[in-house]
């Protein structure tokens, strides 16, 4: 049903007229905002870290996709205002929700920033608005959350707001998809909400994939990444039978990556990290339990990934035993720390996780990473990175890469003689005998892969 206030709305839209806002300002929301700035629209964004705000005022990003040169040109637009008071509301006509979704203790979702935003809502609200989650949840969050709480004081969706769901696809560091060109995939309560929603989007994203229902967009979410956390979990269950045959998972996958169908590669690890792998699974198999269905891949996939860093304990045991060690008293530098390469973001990164194990099993460990300056440990203590001392680092007893910047400098480290132990591959094009990795044995080849004749 298409009314007057739907009309009003989708010509503010296509004219760019509407005021646009988006809750939660982090690696998601801020660069959407930034984007619907550079599209010609007007952008509220709130959050309720006034660092934040304050850093956006001043054209200091803390985001690694939008640099602060991209945020004082958005700024001096005169077109974006960023702010913490949800009071704004009044006056947004379509509003994205980009808040954290993460898991309690428990492994179950949390959903308490999608309601602190939703009580606002309630408040706030202006008349004919368009609402938009973009939080990853499960199949049910939009109407359950959203709409059955906005029934409760009278507004029905379609026709006095318009309420839909479109997944977040956010890739940190990734240069080639942006905000602009990564397809987005949306779905509305009613038939006018799809509309508007795809009206709105298609102003500052090149390919908008309407669906059905936001249930089926949740879900679309929910499968990109379940299928992700099951295929890691796979190869990283390769790398550690591997292991035992004394054969290499690297050299593997390369092998049957040049099957040009049939075969997608991906590459054992430390463990996962991000904020969607090591989560989303969680938000389905919660949900499906509703259900009283139980998915075993989920669980197997979630068990297997957070067994790595277990897995890289024990391998560098292995290693300092070659040198008559123990991991007990032993100096051991963690390269890397952030959950990805060239990046600061350290959310749910297996460093993390293989840090407190080294510290449990009496190492002293120090890390080093030229993005990541510092991180809380699970005492709430401030770990800091060490500073780059090539000769301070020859005095560890043991090397381990968790990631693999560009910039790290792996010849030099190599050279230093240090046992390593490489979860990233990342020493690759080195055939020295005091470097090993992950998904092979400790024992060395005969000949180094590259030495190999090819026939």
């Amino acid at each position: 049903m298409e009314n007057q206030q739907f009309h009003t709305l989708l010509n503010a839209i296509e004219n760019k007229e509407a005021v646009l806002g988006v809750v939660g300002l982090g690696y998601v929301g801020l660069p959407l905002a930034v984007e619907m700035v550079n599209q010609g629209f007007t952008v509220i964004g709130i959050d309720l870290d006034a660092s934040k705000v304050d850093s956006i005022y001043n054209g200091d990003s803390y985001i690694h996709d939008i640099s602060s040169d991209e945020l004082k040109k958005v700024m001096q637009s005169g077109r974006f205002q960023p702010t913490t008071d949800y009071s704004m509301l009044r006056v947004i006509d379509a509003l994205s929700i980009c808040v954290p979704t993460p898991l309690s203790e428990n492994q179950d979702p949390d959903t308490s920033y999608i309601e602190t935003v939703v009580d606002q809502i309630k408040l706030h609200m202006k008349p004919g608005m368009l609402i938009t989650l973009e939080s990853t949840t499960y199949p049910g969050t939009t109407e359950e959350l959203i709409q059955q709480e906005l029934d409760k004081i009278g507004h029905e969706a379609g026709k006095d707001y318009f309420l839909c769901f479109s997944p977040e696809r956010v890739d940190p560091s990734n240069g080639r998809f942006t905000t602009y060109n990564t397809p987005k995939v949306i779905g509305g309560t009613t038939e006018a909400c799809l509309k508007l929603g795809t009206a709105l989007y298609s102003k500052y994203v090149e390919t908008v994939v309407p669906v059905s229902s936001p249930k089926v967009a949740e879900m679309s979410k929910l499968l990109e990444n379940t299928f992700r956390s099951v295929n890691i979990a796979f190869v990283n269950e390769m790398a550690m039978m591997c292991d035992r045959m004394g054969i290499d998972i690297w050299e593997v996958i390369d092998a049957a990556a040049t099957k040009p169908f049939g075969f997608m590669p991906f590459y054992p690890g430390p463990g996962i990290g991000g904020h969607c792998i090591p989560l989303d699974p969680m938000y389905l198999s919660w949900k499906a339990k509703g259900f009283r269905f139980y998915s075993k891949f989920i669980e197997l996939a979630q068990s297997t990934n957070d067994n790595m860093p277990y897995y890289v304990l024990n391998k560098t045991s292995t290693i300092l035993n070659e040198y008559a060690k123990s991991v007990r008293k032993s100096n051991i530098l963690l390269l890397g720390m952030s959950y990805k390469p060239n990046i600061a973001d350290l959310r749910e990164s297996p460093g993390l996780e293989v840090y407190e194990l080294f510290k449990e099993s009496g190492a002293n460990v120090s890390y080093y990473d030229p993005h990541a300056a510092s991180f809380r440990d699970k005492h709430g203590e401030t770990v800091y990175s060490q500073a780059f001392n090539l000769e301070q680092f020859k005095t560890y007893d043991c090397i381990v890469l968790i990631t693999n910047h560009s910039d790290l400098p792996y010849y030099d480290i190599a050279e230093l003689g240090v046992p390593i132990l490489d979860t990233r591959n990342a020493f690759r094009t080195y055939n020295h005998s005091h470097i090993y990795k992950i998904g092979h044995s400790v024992q060395h080849p005969v000949f180094a892969p590259s030495e190999a004749v090819l026939v």
